[in-house]
């Protein structure tokens, strides 16, 4: 399938060949061109880029497709941004920053196809249509297709909340799950996104790391701040049923296996409690050993150089730590959904009014 693709296409489309064919090879080594005027336009975009994709979770609306000016320069350095957000987060080895700018670049190309312009004619819309299918075509998937293998199936839909997603409740033939029409675009947007995450964290020289550092730490500072912003102060009465479970198994001195306490690690870490915190919560557990419990949560919680991510509901399903559902559960594929959701339900709660006087 071939279609004629424009600068602008190639600009929003940046993970296309062709886009990264238009930019070629760059003049000399990333770090000389990122210390040029070129580079260093395309660096300050890419840093622009990671953090418009901060603040983006699972349930997210689309965001509006920005307009990109006809200028061959400056398609450049936008598909050179693109490229270079990939590196901050490789350099950052942050699974999260990973899967957010993922999840950012795939719903931006989605809202892309997506976009209708004032006054579009018949001929811009089945250039749109021809489009959608091309990018679907380069990644291997057909938009348009009525079935997709339940293996694949799985890995696109496995984010997605809407409980028509689940597999239980698809209709599945030889192996292979029936889609319905109008489904196609948000399965395109999760192939995208898939494709993406496969292909992070790219092999970065050290010292490529090394000249962005400034630039990292500054993305770090953002995503804390996104962070302390998304989930606020810890509130233990808005944990999920699975971690209250796990935090009821210690107090009562069982010990957990490693996948449990890599799942209550990772989750406490995201949601803000520090180090000392966590190592504390497992001082009642039979084989507490404070030297090696601080090594574990340093490991997970990124001392190591890698920050992990807390495992989805469907992890948690296969390591068999799923506890005490409830009906929020129903709704949420991840714990930090359902903590997230609680906390925003106990804040909108009105206040008990004071008790009368005398």
């Amino acid at each position: 399938m071939k279609v004629e693709l424009d600068l602008r296409d190639l600009a929003q489309f940046p993970f296309l060949k062709e886009s990264q064919d238009f930019i070629g090879n760059l003049t000399g080594t990333l770090d000389e061109f990122i210390s040029g005027a070129e580079g260093g336009a395309a660096l300050s975009r890419a840093v622009e880029r990671v953090k418009a994709a901060l603040p983006r979770r699972e349930g997210d609306a689309i965001p509006a497709p920005p307009t990109f000016p006809v200028d061959a320069a400056k398609i450049r350095t936008e598909i050179a941004s693109y490229a270079l957000a990939r590196v901050l987060v490789s350099c950052a080895q942050d699974r999260f920053l990973i899967d957010r700018l993922s999840r950012y670049e795939a719903s931006r190309a989605l809202a892309f196809l997506q976009a209708r312009e004032d006054g579009e004619g018949r001929g811009e819309r089945e250039k749109r249509q021809r489009l959608r299918a091309y990018v679907g075509h380069s990644l291997d998937f057909d938009p348009d297709g009525r079935e997709v293998a339940v293996i694949e199936y799985v890995e696109l839909a496995c984010l997605l909340r809407d409980q028509k997603w689940r597999l239980v409740n698809r209709s599945i033939i030889r192996g292979r799950v029936q889609i319905d029409p109008g489904e196609g675009d948000a399965l395109l947007r999760e192939r995208i996104r898939v494709v993406l995450v496969r292909s992070l964290p790219l092999p970065v020289p050290k010292q490529v790391c090394t000249a962005l550092s400034r630039e990292v730490e500054g993305i770090s500072v953002a995503y804390q701040e996104a962070m302390l912003q998304e989930f606020g102060a810890v509130e233990e009465v808005a944990f999920p049923p699975c971690i209250q479970a796990l935090m009821g198994a210690i107090t009562k001195g069982t010990n957990l296996p490693h996948t449990a306490r890599f799942a209550m690690t990772a989750f406490f870490h995201t949601i803000g409690m520090s180090v000392t915190g966590i190592v504390e919560l497992y001082c009642r557990a039979p084989d507490f050993d404070v030297t090696k419990t601080m090594y574990q949560v340093e490991h997970i919680t990124g001392r190591g150089g890698t920050e992990y991510t807390p495992p989805s509901c469907a992890t948690m399903r296969t390591y068999g730590l799923c506890s005490g559902r409830d009906a929020l559960c129903e709704k949420v594929s991840h714990p930090l959904s359902y903590y997230r959701m609680r906390k925003k339900s106990a804040e909108k709660k009105p206040e008990p009014p004071n008790a009368p006087s005398g």
